[in-house]
């Protein structure tokens, strides 16, 4: 027997067994035999906005249950989580660790402003997630660094005595939470770097990358003995306007010039283990893990709507995930999993997981919490993704649990109901021969 569960806008979550079907081909969906990359699992962001969303919910009861659902490995299982490094565009206002001017010893620095919010959040996640792995970026370093000294634009001042001050920076923060309770096991050195934003930001060429990584960032976390592991991003290129360097108007071939610049460098190379896309870097992705497939590919941030939590925005958060992880990613990171109807701090409504009525405090599940856990849910961390090929190669995928189990997830994204089979030709018995309701996701689970 298989396991089918299917959701539409009408049905959410229902569950059923069918018979398998003894198929050797099929023209919508098969096996290859091929096995790629094994997932570290999907995952969201800890933002403060999300925090405060959590104290409104009407009951105790219910805030456990939204943790739960998000962290328990039996649910969501979110494993692999990002939170920020300071300030970030959904902060409750922007802030850093050290913001006395020219404190190059950090004498200042204090993480006290996260242990009544993003610490918080993330221990009572760990109730349900022992597991739990964070990965931290920083929206912006202390503005003292920069030059303009602001939060939003400007660039990291290129000078020895600050370039070092601001790898120890990354280092107390990792120590602080490491404190709390709280690993950090992987590093990405700035979010956006081709990004000019209204929200805390900061632009980074090629060059400047590399030194700062090269020459301070890794050298220090290796001479403090630290694990936390480096990796290229967040990158949100390519894009028509980023940032090169010597002015703007960069195309993509430029784009991967800036990637390729960091990483044909060996020095600069030995201490980055992976690179992180989000935003229009899933054009890259393919390019990068074809050129560097001994790098770790990280989705690192879902892109989040405008607020509507609409059905055909949810549809297209399927295709990222089934777009990443078909070229290489190994994990896919939610942004916001809990919000009010409140904007962010420079004035975006966004989708998120969860709502919370500030009025009522009653929650609601929206469509891509029904996406993300027809993913998460039975997609296991360890899990290989599986070749395939067929007319539904881009609205399915197949990966098999350590296990041994074998998890179709599939979308009809017409407006009709469509016939679906799938076959497994070195298993014939786990055939499928099923009708997907129109606009619907659908998980099949198969011993």
């Amino acid at each position: 027997m298989t396991t089918w569960i299917s959701t539409t806008q009408d049905e959410k979550f229902i569950e059923q067994e069918v018979e398998a079907t003894n198929r050797t081909n099929s023209e919508d969906l098969q096996l290859t035999g091929e096995k790629f990359q094994a997932l570290r699992g999907f995952g969201g962001c800890f933002n403060e906005l999300g925090y405060q969303a959590l104290t409104e919910i009407a009951s105790e009861e219910d805030a456990e249950q939204v943790f739960k659902e998000l962290f328990d490995p039996s649910e969501m299982n979110f494993v692999f989580n990002r939170a920020p490094v300071g300030a970030n565009d959904f902060s409750l206002n922007w802030y850093s660790y050290d913001e006395t001017d020219g404190d190059l010893e950090l004498e200042d620095f204090s993480i006290e402003r996260d242990e009544k919010t993003l610490i918080p959040y993330i221990q009572r996640a760990q109730k349900y997630q022992p597991d739990l792995k964070l990965f931290s970026s920083p929206w912006s370093p202390p503005t003292w660094m920069k030059f303009p000294k602001v939060y939003n634009f400007g660039r990291l001042v290129m000078e020895p005595e600050n370039l070092q001050a601001y790898a120890n920076y990354f280092v107390k923060y990792v120590r602080a939470y490491a404190e709390h309770g709280i690993k950090v096991t992987h590093l990405f050195p700035q979010n956006e770097v081709f990004a000019d934003q209204k929200f805390p930001s900061c632009l980074y060429s090629s060059e400047d990358m590399k030194v700062f990584v090269r020459d301070y960032l890794g050298p220090t976390f290796e001479r403090e003995g630290l694990d936390t592991q480096i990796c290229l991003g967040t990158l949100n290129g390519p894009e028509e306007m980023a940032f090169t360097g010597v002015g703007y108007g960069m195309r993509m071939d430029n784009y991967n010039r800036w990637v390729d610049d960091i990483l044909f460098d060996d020095e600069a190379r030995k201490y980055i283990k992976g690179i992180g896309y989000q935003w229009a870097g899933r054009d890259a992705v393919q390019r990068t893990h074809e050129s560097w497939p001994e790098l770790e590919i990280f989705q690192t941030e879902s892109e989040c709507g405008n607020g509507e939590n609409a059905w055909d925005y949810a549809e297209y958060i399927f295709h990222l995930i089934n777009h990443y992880l078909r070229n290489g990613a190994t994990t896919y990171t939610y942004w916001n999993m809990v919000l009010t109807e409140v904007v962010s701090t420079w004035g975006w409504m966004q989708n998120s997981l969860f709502s919370v009525d500030s009025k009522t405090g009653e929650i609601t599940r929206n469509p891509e919490y029904y996406v993300m856990k027809h993913f998460a849910k039975y997609v296991k961390p360890g899990a290989r993704v599986l070749g395939t090929s067929g007319h539904f190669n881009s609205m399915a995928i197949a990966f098999e649990n350590v296990d041994g189990t074998v998890v179709v997830v599939a979308q009809n994204a017409l407006n009709k109901d469509m016939p679906f089979t799938f076959a497994n030709p070195d298993k014939p018995q786990q055939g499928i021969d099923v009708v997907l309701k129109a606009r619907s996701f659908n998980t099949f689970i198969l011993d």
